[in-house]
């Protein structure tokens, strides 16, 4: 699709600089124009009109009906029109206007099928509204596929034939959607010196800097290298929200974490992490806040630690970590002191407006495997989860992520005990009526009947959350069953990292979301080599907790920011970092498959 957007684009600002008329010339044909008439009179007049005419009218009707929202009597009458006997001009609009109800629809692949018909290479030389909303509505359609370095591309093609209100909101938009994408996203080879370039490299350096001050300094250094690039002229309204923030300096933390206790583990990887990014920060020639460490094993009070801090000027405190704590502060209306707990509180409270909460959350996961199977083109999915409470939270965010994007959970099965497992999957993929009929065949025809069980086929992929165990059992399961070639989207609890490469064998093909510590996803960040070499349990599976060590020193300064801009993206180790309404860390993570025994990285979806 990329490929067919420049020279597009480029009609468009042909058609601006040869100022287009207000209308197409007679052999592109006639635009539909703004009737006072209903919609049920319009197609009244079609009716009695020759069949030029007529397609005319019945066109204004459908966009009529589309304004309306009646979706579903917009599409009926566009449908009644054959669109090859049309002329550019009415094929162009008709093909916009189909897109446009597809993404009302939510079917942006289908929004993008539409746009790409003959008669767009003649976009450029119709009136400039035309052109705006066709080029437009491509954008929303990438961007609602996950394209969003595409419908950048497409804002900033559109730019110089929008004016006022409108060429600001797409001035935003264009930001909007380059800070949005993941830093190993923000190279595009050959357009250094182009727009979209510029726009790039903004967002690199900002996305580069560990602290609001570093980003401030990078917007500046920007600005002075770019000074008549669009954003340098007029600065998106983030970017100076974060001058605000950059005059607010954090001098000292609170680290408050166990260090007794079943949680002693834990903790010590996360407070090696967070301790080896302070370091690294020192190292760099940045000047980052002091830190005074708490033992939370050893609290009588919660309230003497915060009037303990508070005498020893501390400004943020990082944890606890201890879940009963946590929700302990989430009762309160107020704290003394801003937080970011280093674990959750009771889902859907609501907490003091200065507590923040951070994990590695398996629901983050498995919203985010919704998320990439609905930007494959899956549609129809089963989910098999643990039977639990762990299971149900899991399903639970699945499935809410699914079935808000559209799609349609066709079954769910409780992984339980490994003997039931074949009997579970036959069931669920009917096996057993397919050989059923087999039988009944066979004993109409009085003889043997050579037939191979076959699956239902309404299935398009399966959400697996599942220890390597159970996964090990599950892959080849499915194969004997007929149903091996069913794509597997899995979240990161069945890979065990340093296993050998026979280990991984069973799992061929299964597709898995991994924090970029494990997968070395972030190339620019030497941290997790370093802090493997000193804590060698760091490239196993604590490197998880090691990652989000980092990320919540990372992130403490940066939680204004992310309060304050709610569409910040932070690129962690333990994922690409947001801020959810009720103040918790949600993190997206990047994906990897197994592949002869080797763990593969993909590419990002959508970029």
């Amino acid at each position: 699709m990329i490929a067919c957007l420049r020279p597009l684009s480029a009609l468009f600002l042909a058609g601006l600089l040869t100022a287009c008329a207000s209308s197409p010339s007679s052999k592109l044909g006639e635009l539909p124009s703004p009737s006072q008439a209903s919609v049920e009179q319009l197609l009244q007049q079609a009716d009695k009109s020759k069949p030029e005419k007529a397609a005319l009218l019945r066109l204004t009707a459908a966009d009529q009906a589309y304004r309306q929202k009646d979706l579903a009597q917009a599409m009926r009458i566009l449908e009644q029109i054959p669109l090859d006997s049309l002329k550019p001009a009415q094929q162009i609009f008709a093909s916009t206007l189909g897109a446009e109800i597809a993404l009302a629809r939510n079917n942006p692949k289908v929004a993008l099928k539409t746009l790409d018909h003959p008669s767009m290479q003649h976009l450029g030389e119709l009136p400039i509204q035309q052109q705006i909303r066709t080029q437009l509505t491509r954008a929303r359609a990438l961007e609602a596929d996950g394209q969003h370095l595409s419908a950048a591309r497409e804002r900033i093609f559109i730019a110089p034939l929008l004016s006022e209100s409108n060429a600001s909101e797409n001035h935003e938009r264009i930001w909007r959607l380059i800070q949005g994408l993941p830093l190993d996203a923000l190279n595009a080879p050959g357009e250094e010196n182009s727009e979209l370039g510029g726009w790039l490299a903004l967002a690199r350096g900002i996305k580069s800097a560990g602290t609001l001050e570093l980003q401030q300094a990078a917007i500046d250094q920007w600005r002075a290298a770019n000074p008549q690039h669009p954003a340098a002229l007029q600065l998106p309204v983030p970017l100076i929200k974060l001058r605000e923030l950059a005059s607010q300096p954090l001098n000292k933390i609170a680290l408050l974490l166990p260090e007794e206790g079943q949680l002693a583990s834990v903790s010590r990887a996360l407070r090696n992490g967070f301790m080896a990014a302070h370091y690294q920060a020192q190292q760099l020639g940045q000047q980052p806040p002091s830190i005074e460490l708490y033992d939370s094993s050893r609290l009588t009070s919660i309230d003497d630690f915060y009037r303990q801090a508070q005498a020893a000027g501390v400004q943020l405190v990082v944890g606890p970590l201890e879940k009963t704590l946590v929700k302990q502060l989430g009762d309160r209306e107020q704290l003394p002191i801003t937080t970011l707990a280093l674990n959750y509180g009771n889902a859907g409270q609501e907490g003091p407006p200065q507590l923040f909460q951070f994990g590695l959350a398996a629901e983050d996961e498995a919203r985010g495997a919704a998320r990439r199977a609905w930007a494959d083109g899956m549609r129809r999915g089963v989910a098999m989860v643990p039977s639990g409470e762990w299971g149900d939270r899991v399903l639970q965010a699945f499935q809410q992520s699914w079935q808000a994007a559209g799609g349609n959970l066709v079954a769910v099965v409780r992984i339980d005990q490994p003997a039931h497992l074949a009997q579970q999957i036959a069931e669920l993929f009917q096996l057993r009526q397919s050989e059923a009929r087999g039988k009944r065949l066979q004993a109409v025809l009085g003889s043997e009947v050579v037939a191979q069980p076959s699956r239902r086929r309404d299935i398009d992929f399966i959400f697996l959350a599942a220890t390597p165990q159970q996964a090990q059992q599950i892959k080849p399961t499915l194969a004997f069953q007929y149903a091996g070639d069913v794509p597997i989207y899995a979240t990161s609890h069945l890979y065990s990292p340093k296993e050998e490469r026979n280990y991984y064998l069973d799992l061929e093909g299964i597709q898995f979301c991994e924090t970029p510590w494990l997968l070395d996803a972030n190339p620019n960040d030497n941290l997790p080599q370093l802090v493997g070499n000193q804590w060698p349990q760091a490239k196993g599976s604590l490197g998880r907790l090691y990652a989000m060590g980092v990320d919540a020193y990372r992130v403490a300064p940066r939680l204004a920011q992310l309060k304050a801009l709610p569409e910040t993206r932070i690129d962690g180790l333990s994922g690409n970092l947001s801020l959810s309404p009720d103040q918790r860390i949600q993190r997206q993570l990047p994906w990897a498959a197994f592949r002869d025994g080797q763990i593969q990285r993909l590419p990002a979806s959508g970029f």
